[in-house]
């Protein structure tokens, strides 16, 4: 089962093909998307990762969680289910 990865304070060059390239070295991502203002479509300095197993995610998480990235220090974890 997919496991959905929240990733934040990105760079805000950061794009979906990088975040997509810096998780696949812990497993199978099928999905990432760095999230954009859909105004001036600049990154709004967050995305998503989904991976293909929850033990490949987990295992993202503990290597990636703190990592320096681009000069900023990533906050990454288990995505929360949106409110509306």
């Amino acid at each position: 089962m997919a496991t959905n990865i929240y990733v934040g304070n990105l760079a805000f060059s950061t794009d979906s093909s990088n975040l997509r390239t810096l998780f696949s070295e812990y497993g199978e991502v099928t999905n990432a998307q760095v999230i954009q203002d859909r105004d001036t479509g600049r990154s709004r300095g967050f995305g998503f990762v989904e991976m293909a197993s929850a033990e490949e995610a987990e295992k993202a998480i503990a290597e990636t969680n703190g990592a320096t990235v681009d000069g900023r220090q990533l906050n990454v974890n288990i995505a929360r289910e949106r409110s509306r």
